[in-house]
């Protein structure tokens, strides 16, 4: 909860003693899984008397990328949901209420039943597609939304919702006429799946995230002002016009890129900056770096359960996030609603 004014010191106290347990518990969930990991036998070498060493293969090859993937797509989303329910002034405002979920499904499907085997910088034609199809529809939202010539928040949510809807309605038709076989890999990315992915689209990834969660962390004196009201804003000096579309358009890059690396992960871009803000408060110096941190905690040990709940097959972080993640958030809103209010 929050106490006083945020100096520079607390900010960085609070931000390094997230690190500190994000790496703690990176650590942690990479030695668990169905296969026992030693840590010291993995770093002894690569091989042992002249065979693979499994330990070191199992961590550096299997359980390091995805844990690494969870991180980058955690903080991705939580720090997208933390603008959009800045800017929106909703509290149940998400990365995928704009339509994100189904512009990238529509983009992951087209490319399913395509039969396209091609690649790009590492990616898939499924991630491709998706990343596209997710930017795609969150540009098509914001035109129509802007349609009348001035920007209206009712009109952005309603248009999302509409744009939700009918992308929706293809990706059931598609699902309707395509093979078996595709439905079913096409049904297991919108479920949200974390896989092992090569370093350097990991390297591409979170430099894409970490630069925009940098960008978004600079205009958080902006989104404090506009999580209030424009009027508001705009009698404080800030150009509400070009933090709206600034902040808008990295949100929804850094959501399309974690979407295409991961697929649909839902609740983490809402519960996490609701977590974050009923528990620290709503200022987003903060917000957007403890949000950040949190998502990569939620998602890594999201992804660890996963693993093991039901191995040696393994659950979808997506299926996980959502039957953990909705109690999560209700003890937080009982626990702490009553001292820490949605900024009005």
């Amino acid at each position: 909860m929050e106490k006083g004014l945020l100096t520079p010191r607390k900010l960085l106290t609070r931000v390094a003693a997230a690190l500190l347990l994000l790496a703690f518990v990176m650590v942690a969930c990479s030695l668990i899984g169905s296969q026992r990991v030693s840590l010291r036998r993995a770093f002894e070498a690569w091989t042992t008397d002249g065979a693979v060493n499994p330990d070191y293969e199992i961590f550096v090859h299997v359980r390091l990328p995805r844990i690494l993937l969870a991180a980058i797509v955690g903080s991705a989303l939580a720090c997208s949901g933390a603008v959009f329910q800045a800017l929106l002034r909703n509290p149940l405002a998400d990365p995928y209420i704009l339509g994100i979920s189904s512009g990238a499904g529509l983009g992951a499907i087209i490319a399913v039943i395509s039969g396209l085997n091609w690649t790009l910088w590492g990616r898939s034609p499924i991630a491709v597609f998706a990343f596209a199809g997710a930017l795609g529809t969150v540009w098509l939202v914001w035109f129509i939304g802007s349609l009348a010539g001035k920007f209206h928040i009712t009109g952005l949510l309603l248009a999302g919702v509409v744009v939700n809807a009918f992308f929706s309605a293809l990706i059931m038709f598609l699902t309707s006429v395509a093979k078996s076989q595709d439905v079913h890999a096409t049904i297991f990315w919108l479920m949200g799946n974390m896989t092992e992915e090569s370093f350097g689209v990991l390297w591409m990834g979170s430099g894409c995230v970490i630069a925009g969660i940098f960008a978004l962390f600079l205009m958080s004196p902006q989104l404090n002002a506009m999580s209030l009201s424009e009027d508001d804003a705009s009698s404080m000096g800030v150009n509400t016009a070009r933090t709206r579309t600034l902040s808008f358009g990295v949100a929804a890059f850094i959501t399309a890129v974690a979407v295409s690396l991961s697929g649909l992960v839902g609740f983490a871009g809402l519960i996490v900056p609701h977590g974050v803000r009923l528990v620290f408060g709503p200022d987003h110096r903060q917000l957007l770096p403890l949000s950040g941190i949190a998502g990569a905690i939620f998602l890594v040990v999201a992804d660890t359960v996963g693993r093991v709940i039901v191995a040696p097959a393994q659950l979808p972080a997506g299926v996980v996030t959502a039957v953990v993640g909705g109690p999560f958030f209700l003890f937080l809103l009982v626990k702490y609603s009553r001292k820490v209010g949605w900024s009005k």
